[in-house]
């Protein structure tokens, strides 16, 4: 563990070009944010000779107390503003900004920044798991989940710790906090007669490139909907992974992928390629998977999730996550030989240690079966019964597609959104040729169809109405 340094010696961190800086607080401003003086240098050591001397020039001993006066809201926009939000992605920016504006600031923001307590944050954090929920708590609940207050608690940390370092506060409060444990979310994967069924039913439903290519590679959501054929090579098979697709205010926004080591390549398989270069026959866009709106624009990430569950409950296999495909397919290729190094690097992750913490279930039965495999070996014993997750034959799947019934033009779209929560969607065009979406939502398939249906006749009114104000301006004029 790295040696703190003294109150008042400032402070040294190495930053992203290599270079150490040291800072040091010389007073502060009329809004009680600290002012600061900067050295750079090459080496650890040196940076904190040049640190020493510019203390010695200044004179002005770096205070020995907080700054009384500092609110906790002028504190985290500071912080957020100036150290963390240029280093951040668009979406992660948006979870910043969340839980700093919307949830802490109203909260706690007009606490002084040396009078926050271990208590104060605590409270915070219950009260969140209480009642913290700004929106659509009528489908939700009140309070926020475990997982949310566990973000809240991290963010509101590091900028308490950012303080200590900036000699703003003796201590961090939220060090002695206790927020909500956290819960590992259940890992699901599809059985191999699941994806048969899967494959089947998708290829009815106009789906079955992409969830090919995603029980082939496992890519993320994000990273298949921003694939373009330039990123195909059709002679090797390569497939360069450079960039993703997400929603940032409403808007589709392509951006780098989520690490560095998303950036990657990935080799698919031959009938892959095959399939893909038959598929791109039937398409005139430079991405693989376009929005069936516009060529020009990628898929919508949130309409391959809606799709996906529409197809898996046709092929009658469970529910699951659009992630849990790329679970399916690292599952599967552990337990087909594939070692952990190469899987990591195909799924994107920073280091392997990553894949194994996710993948530790699949690889302790690897590690039983080896074993057994050592133990006949070496002290020749009996071969053991197969086990039941060992690969085996598959027999070819007799399930016949849904072709499923399409619904009227204009009453709109009912899906169902998770066990206990369903959405009804109604897009009509408008008088200015345009198109407006609303949504409905409800615990029940029957009173979701009642909602959407009164949300219908509202939207046709209000159409019908702006029509005739459209007219009565076109005869005056």
């Amino acid at each position: 563990m790295a040696k703190r340094r003294k109150r008042g010696d400032g402070s040294i961190h190495l930053r992203k070009d290599g270079r150490w800086e040291g800072r040091y607080v010389v007073g502060y401003d009329d809004k009680g944010l600290p002012v600061t003086k900067n050295v750079l240098a090459k080496t650890k050591s040196e940076c904190a000779t040049k640190l020493a001397q510019l203390r010695e020039t200044l004179r002005v001993p770096a205070p020995d107390q907080s700054k009384p006066g500092l609110l906790l809201a002028d504190w985290l926009d500071l912080w957020y503003q100036g150290y963390k939000k240029q280093n951040l992605r668009p979406n992660t920016q948006m979870s910043y900004e969340r839980r700093i504006y919307q949830h802490i600031t109203p909260a706690l923001g007009q606490v002084q920044l040396d009078k926050l307590t271990t208590a104060d944050i605590q409270e915070f954090y219950a009260s969140l798991k209480k009642s913290g929920r700004l929106i659509r708590t009528e489908l939700y609940g009140d309070g926020l989940s475990d997982q949310t207050v566990r973000g809240v608690h991290t963010t509101l940390h590091a900028a308490l710790d950012k303080a200590v370092e900036e000699n703003l506060i003796f201590r961090n409060p939220a060090d002695a906090c206790r927020p909500p444990s956290a819960k590992a979310r259940e890992m699901k994967v599809l059985e191999p007669e699941e994806i048969q069924r899967l494959l089947i039913q998708a290829r009815k439903d106009g789906c079955y490139e992409l969830l090919l290519l995603e029980l082939s590679t496992g890519l993320r959501r994000g990273e298949i909907c921003a694939l373009q054929w330039d990123d195909l090579n059709f002679k090797t098979g390569a497939l360069r992974v450079e960039r993703q697709v997400h929603r940032i205010d409403g808007e589709l926004v392509v951006s780098q992928p989520k690490t560095k080591a998303s950036n990657r390549s990935v080799i698919l398989p031959a009938p892959v390629v095959k399939v893909l270069a038959q598929y791109r026959q039937s398409l005139d866009s430079r991405w693989m998977f376009p929005s069936p709106i516009n060529a020009d624009s990628p898929r919508d990430p949130t309409a391959v999730r809606k799709r996906l569950k529409t197809i898996l409950e046709r092929a009658e296999c469970k529910h699951l996550r659009f992630h849990d495909l790329r679970h399916t397919f690292a599952t599967a290729s552990l337990e087909h030989g594939m070692d952990i190094k190469t899987l990591s690097t195909i799924i994107g992750h920073v280091s392997s240690s990553t894949t194994l913490n996710i993948y530790a279930h699949v690889t302790d039965e690897m590690q039983r079966t080896a074993a057994a495999k050592i133990d006949q070996g070496i002290a020749g014993a009996a071969p053991q019964e197969q086990s039941d997750t060992a690969p085996r034959k598959l027999t070819p799947s007799t399930f016949q597609a849904y072709k499923g019934q399409r619904r009227k033009p204009g009453t709109g779209c009912v899906s169902q959104i998770n066990e206990n929560l369903w959405e009804g969607r109604y897009s009509p065009r408008l008088p200015n040729g345009g198109r407006r979406a609303r949504n409905v939502y409800a615990h029940s398939e029957e009173e979701c169809e009642q909602k959407l249906a009164d949300l219908i006749v509202q939207m046709k009114a209000e159409i019908a109405a702006e029509k005739e104000r459209l007219r009565n301006e076109e005869k005056a004029s």
